[in-house]
């Protein structure tokens, strides 16, 4: 009886924070660092949401590990809908790369709002003298070392989508990893690496200045901030798509009723005109799902990057 009225107190607890949802500032846990894709797409929106909710949300990075430790504290965090985790395709690779993680990727979340997609695009040097992808794995064919191409880690969305452009087309790469984005950028700018699958948002400022070459981005359709560069399907690579996706996740257990406010904010903070301008600017477009679509979205990632993982010859450790 004791045991059955702890329960129900604890029931009535979550509820009464359900009808009142927001009263108190909202914690959104970034999980990678500060001033990356990730991270300036999200504040962008967590911005406007704060201002449609009337509460501030404050921005929190915890990186390392892949994302996975700033994950496991939102993992952790009680089901209420004042922490948020604010994370993208790395949240559906890590179960490939590692074999123990501190929290269960689809039990112990719940996605509340698709932010967007956005391609990753292949940029090469412009010392290269490669204009297209026919160019590319031309150069690639007629030399005896594979291409080299960089990251931002392994077992990062620009390294397995890379890996899967490289399978799709049948030509070997070696790959060189970085700390960060825009060390892996500027190996290529300065022609010491061949490739990069650089996020839009990082490569796009360097592609306009005309100190990278873009040759296709990985999306199935065109994107609106590269209008004039292909799709890789265009130019004959089938299979090869790997889109960047953003979204942001609860506690299991949240309330539905609260994911369910949180999916309505989002999708109106995305709709909103500085909201989506300065989005479609970054390359990121509208990604709209319910929670159901979006648990259905991921569960078909993990799945592709478990593939990929494998395929790349990664070992989950």
């Amino acid at each position: 009886m004791k045991h059955a009225l702890v329960l129900l107190l604890a029931f009535a607890s979550i509820l009464g924070h359900a009808q009142g949802w927001p009263n108190s500032p909202v914690r959104a846990v970034v999980p990678v660092g500060a001033g990356s894709s990730t991270d300036i797409i999200h504040r962008l929106v967590l911005e406007q949401l704060a201002a449609q909710i009337g509460q501030a949300v404050v921005v929190e990075n915890r990186l390392g590990a892949g994302g996975t430790i700033g994950s496991a504290v939102v993992a952790k965090a009680a089901p209420d809908g004042y922490t948020l985790l604010a994370h993208g395709s790395a949240h559906s690779i890590a179960p490939a790369i590692y074999k123990s993680l501190p929290y269960h990727p689809l039990r112990d979340f719940v996605g509340v709002a698709s932010v967007g997609v956005s391609p990753s695009v292949l940029v090469v040097p412009p010392t290269s003298g490669v204009k297209s992808i026919a160019d590319l794995l031309a150069a690639a064919k007629a030399r005896a070392m594979p291409l080299t191409f960089s990251s931002v880690g392994i077992g990062t969305a620009t390294h397995l989508g890379a890996e899967r452009f490289l399978a799709s087309v049948g030509v070997p790469g070696t790959h060189i990893p970085y700390k960060g984005g825009a060390e892996a950028m500027t190996e290529v700018m300065a022609g010491r690496v061949g490739f990069f699958f650089g996020p839009t948002a990082l490569v796009l400022p360097n592609i306009r200045s005309g100190r990278l070459v873009a040759l296709a981005v990985n999306s199935h359709a065109r994107s609106a901030a590269l209008p004039e560069v292909p799709t890789l399907r265009e130019v004959g690579v089938r299979d090869a798509e790997y889109p960047i996706w953003f979204g942001l996740f609860a506690p299991a257990r949240t309330p539905r009723d609260i994911v369910d406010k949180l999916n309505r904010e989002v999708q109106k903070a995305l709709q909103a005109p500085p909201l989506r301008d300065k989005l479609l600017a970054l390359g990121v477009e509208a990604l709209p799902m319910s929670p159901d679509e979006l648990a259905t979205y991921l569960e078909r990632e993990f799945e592709l990057n478990a593939a990929l993982a494998q395929q790349a010859g990664l070992k989950a450790e």
